[in-house]
């Protein structure tokens, strides 16, 4: 297989709920008019605490200076499994479990900090861009490393980490972080990019001004829903991830779905935020669930991570976790 390091140099962010009347301009640009910016990598996930920004370095110039954006320190870089060659946002999704053991789990052992974003197209692992030359190191046995270049995909060189790396034992991850699941089942879907338009007014009443919504039902079942809804906009593919009750305000045969119509459930970890510096978040969820041969997408924010199940398998992936966080205690 291939693993591609994508081009662009990557600035994760966070912008307070009560400050996103500052950005909304500039985050509407970067969705809706990319014609009208050099961004070719955008995502935008709104959480219950913040909305989480992961964007290259042209789109950051539209995000204007302010109290309320925290920017993650270090500059970071996309990397992208791709299996049989293939463009990597046209080839098909492999799933955060199917690279747990050959790439999460490896940089996890050499204390590689990663930063996940599955799309309905793919999987993107961020890592920061000093970290470039171990992570090429870590994964040159087990990948043909390609550069992408002006748009040209081209062999990646050495940047300089001698031999004689001694490989570290394999170790136990125990989960140590707290889990939760809501009650909300989730879509992962996308749009063919011509009818953008079409939708653009629903799609920006859903990012910035849905938030207070109740959809109808008791207190009870409004207290385990979630709000969770996620745009990416990469290199011309478009990705969405949102409750099941959101895709319903969408005209029908907008929104790509599965033959399945899958259904996801979320596995939500931490209690606190999770920082950045900490290594194997990731491995501790994708490496049972691999092993489980349990497909996930798995997107990180600003504060905490966020697994996406089939919602058949929500049960069994829940006792599995708690199964390796209590060999932990």
């Amino acid at each position: 297989m291939e693993l591609h390091i994508l081009e662009h140099s990557l600035k994760v962010a966070s912008i307070a709920k009560e400050g996103i009347q500052i950005c909304t301009h500039g985050l509407i640009k970067l969705a809706f008019l990319p014609s009208k910016t050099r961004c070719k990598f955008f995502s935008l996930t709104e959480t219950p605490e913040d909305y989480t920004i992961i964007v290259d370095e042209e789109g950051f110039k539209e995000l204007p200076e302010s109290d309320h954006l925290s920017v993650a320190e270090a500059t970071w870089l996309a990397l992208n499994v791709v299996s049989g060659g293939g463009s990597s946002s046209s080839s098909q999704p492999i799933g955060v479990t199917k690279i747990a053991k050959s790439v999460i789990a490896p940089l996890a052992d050499h204390n590689i900090s990663v930063f996940m974003l599955s799309t309905y197209q793919t999987d993107f692992i961020l890592v920061r861009e000093r970290d470039l030359p171990m992570v090429m190191h870590t994964l040159s046995s087990e990948f043909t490393l390609l550069r992408v270049v002006n748009g040209e995909t081209v062999a990646a060189n050495s940047l300089g980490v001698t031999n004689g790396f001694v490989k570290p034992k394999m170790v136990q991850r125990p989960i140590i972080h707290p889990l939760s699941s809501p009650s909300n089942m989730f879509c992962v879907t996308s749009l063919d990019p011509d009818t953008l338009p079409s939708v653009a007014t629903l799609l920006m009443d859903v990012m910035f001004y849905s938030s207070g919504m109740k959809e109808p039902g008791g207190a009870s079942e409004d207290s385990e829903l979630i709000r969770f809804f996620s745009f990416s906009l990469i290199e011309g593919y478009i990705s969405l991830v949102m409750d099941e009750q959101t895709t319903r305000r969408f005209p029908n045969n907008v929104l790509f779905t599965s033959a399945s119509g899958e259904l996801w459930k979320m596995v939500r970890i931490g209690g606190q935020p999770l920082g950045f510096d900490e290594c194997g978040i990731v491995a501790q969820i994708s490496e049972p669930l691999a092993t489980a041969d349990i497909p996930a997408y798995y997107i990180s924010t600003f504060k905490f991570d966020h697994a996406l199940v089939p919602e058949e398998n929500i049960q069994s992936v829940i006792g599995a976790l708690r199964t390796n966080e209590s060999t932990g205690q």
